[in-house]
């Protein structure tokens, strides 16, 4: 059985989100670059992050809102892993500066972790045998992006930004038990970018099949099968958002209906936040949950690979789940920009 399990059972102990409030709609990418494509834009916007924003701050904002629900002191978190593709610096780890802010130095491991999109549930995987190993009684995860496209690119219309924090415990303590776990990962180069390159690069014939969906099929079968689970078991699904219709397709091929995907669709409101992703409609899904839900969660990650996580939600979610702000608020809190403005703030204008 490929399907992996801790010897302490361990589950999610807090959990949160962070959306920035500016947002892009696909009508200003388009009237830019394609006019033909102005009334039907690829995705409705996406999120994008201020000035005085990028992976350290929003990783933060999430962080807080996961320890606000857990109710733990930040010192007794002995790992602290940041997930991205966009972090402030090359040499210079986000995760100290994550770790600092929220009170877990110094006697915590911090450190920065990259697998294109799926760098946030690597982390998470990590954290689940840091944990489950009793090396330590919690560690924090977190997947968080900024949004990065190349102007006129495809990717334009859905390189969001935000990202999700889940603080992983003993599962008596969970608000979610995580039952199972599974990763499958290939050499395929469907997706990349090479150091000093502003934008990355992408091989679009590549980017469905052999990437996306061998991957995420793969290991939502084999999470599914190791652990004697049908579709019909699980209330809620999540899969990777690199556009609207990946994930559905997905969710059509394995069994499950539109529904089960409803509550972590986001990428229609806020695009493919990338490391954050899947996490990120993991803490949409667990804003909504009943206790006694079973959840699953698949991410994608270019490279290629995927994670697929089998969650019990349990009692302690209905009380915990108010300590922070919902997903669904920071979504809702939006102020419009036009693509002038978004170039501004994402350096796009270079001065050189």
């Amino acid at each position: 059985m490929k399907v992996m399990k801790s010897r302490r059972k361990v589950g999610i102990v807090g959990y949160g989100a962070y959306v920035p409030r500016y947002r892009l709609p696909g009508t200003q990418i388009s009237r830019m670059w394609d006019a033909q494509a102005a009334c039907n834009p690829p995705a409705k916007e996406k999120a994008v992050p201020g000035l005085d924003e990028d992976v350290a701050t929003m990783s933060l904002e999430a962080a807080r809102n996961a320890l606000k629900r857990a109710s733990i002191e930040p010192s007794l978190i002995r790992a602290v892993w940041v997930g991205s593709e966009s972090h402030p610096y090359a040499v210079k780890p986000t995760s100290t500066i994550v770790a600092e802010a929220i009170g877990s130095v110094p006697y915590t491991l911090a450190a920065d972790w990259q697998f294109a999109c799926k760098a946030g549930t690597e982390a998470l995987q990590a954290a689940l045998g840091f944990v489950g190993s009793e090396m330590a009684d919690y560690a924090l995860a977190l997947g968080t992006d900024t949004a990065q496209g190349r102007p006129r690119d495809a990717l334009e219309y859905t390189a969001g930004a935000g990202g999700a924090a889940f603080l992983v415990g003993p599962a008596e303590q969970s608000l979610a038990v995580i039952e199972g776990s599974t990763s499958y990962v290939t050499d395929t180069p469907d997706f990349w970018r090479r150091q000093h390159e502003h934008y990355p690069s992408h091989a679009g014939r590549f980017t469905g099949e052999p990437g996306y969906f061998r991957h995420v099929l793969a290991a939502a079968k084999e999470v599914m099968e190791g652990l004697e689970r049908s579709p019909s078991d699980y209330r809620h699904v999540v899969f990777h958002q690199p556009n609207v219709k990946f994930p559905l397709k997905a969710g059509r091929e394995l069994g499950f209906t539109r529904e089960q995907l409803e509550a972590g669709l986001l990428v229609n409101d806020i695009g493919n936040t990338y490391a954050g992703a899947a996490m990120l409609g993991l803490t949409s899904v667990l804003d909504v949950a009943r206790p006694g839900d079973r959840v699953l969660m698949v991410s994608f990650g270019s490279g290629a690979g995927s994670d697929a996580f089998d969650l019990l939600v349990t009692d302690a979610i209905t009380e915990r789940r108010g300590r922070a702000l919902a997903t669904s608020d920071y979504i809702l809190r939006r102020h419009e920009l036009d693509y002038a403005t978004y170039a501004r703030h994402r350096n796009k204008i270079r001065m050189e």
